[in-house]
């Protein structure tokens, strides 16, 4: 007997940061997207505890388990299909799946929320991203209205048909950037604007423009990210792009998915935006 739980990848186009005292209030609220990779945790049966993934550690699965109190006697496999450390939420998705494929494995009766506020604590104690867990319940373009944990904070989801571009140029540490307190007060100055902007009127158009309106007065946008966003705005078959958060990464949508397959850009990924979420296998 096996049980697998996929969850999606997500990239963060501005948001605030709200701290708590909570931890499971702690969190940020802002706008974001889903993508069709993300993280696949397997649990199998083995006669012995076995922790197979497919890049970076295992620090995100320790810790979740020290969180359950769960001594495993069973196989965890983790297929990571997204960098690490980009602006992707991995560690989140990470999190995540495992938390709920643990729940399906062993039987544990507890709620999706539940699992998403382990995951959230996880990645609280990491310093890891304050608002991933939450929108990686959603589906498609994803509102954080209220910051937190699953069940805590609240989330909006809307749905496109839409392409994606994605090109990364190496990490980010997330947390050096939002425990600082200069970036935190520009950053939540910023993203609060926008998210009041677009709470106002929510659009896929609107979202790619204040992401990158908020990317350029964070000055989080390194130069070679600047470069390629620049030039993706520059086209009129794509709606826009920006910098996913935080992550040195650049991205873009398009309506047209041959668009991004005419350019020459060495490591562009093409995509899809999720409009499913999460996956139980």
């Amino acid at each position: 007997m096996s049980k697998s739980v996929f969850v999606p990848g997500h990239i963060t186009g501005f948001f605030t940061i709200e701290n708590h005292e909570i931890k499971l209030k702690n969190g940020s609220c802002g706008a974001g997207f889903l993508l069709s990779q993300g993280v696949k945790t397997t649990i199998d049966e083995s006669d012995e505890f076995i922790i197979d993934i497919n890049q970076g550690n295992d620090t995100v699965i320790r810790e979740v388990l020290r969180i359950l109190e769960i001594k495993p006697d069973f196989k965890i496999i983790q297929d990571i299909q997204l960098p690490i450390g980009a602006g992707f939420g991995t560690s989140a998705a990470s999190a995540l799946s495992l938390a709920l494929a643990i729940n399906e494995f062993l039987d544990l009766g507890y709620t999706q929320d539940l699992c998403g506020q382990i995951a959230h604590m996880v990645e609280i104690n990491l310093g890891g991203g304050l608002g991933d867990v939450i929108a990686q319940t959603g589906h498609g373009l994803v509102l954080r209205t209220q910051p937190g944990a699953p069940g805590v904070g609240e989330i909006k989801s809307f749905e496109y048909d839409v392409s994606i571009a994605w090109k990364t140029f190496g990490e980010i540490d997330t947390a050096s950037i939002i425990r600082n307190p200069h970036h935190k007060q520009v950053i939540s100055d910023a993203g609060l604007k926008y998210l009041e902007y677009f709470e106002e009127k929510p659009s896929l158009r609107n979202f790619l423009d204040f992401s990158n309106r908020f990317s350029q007065e964070t000055k989080l946008m390194s130069g070679e990210v600047k470069s390629l966003v620049d030039y993706f705005n520059s086209m009129d078959d794509i709606l826009g792009s920006s910098m996913a958060m935080l992550g040195n990464t650049a991205f873009a949508f398009s309506y047209n998915e041959d668009v991004f397959k005419t350019l020459d850009i060495e490591g562009l990924h093409i995509d899809k935006l999720n409009n499913v979420g999460i996956v139980y296998d």
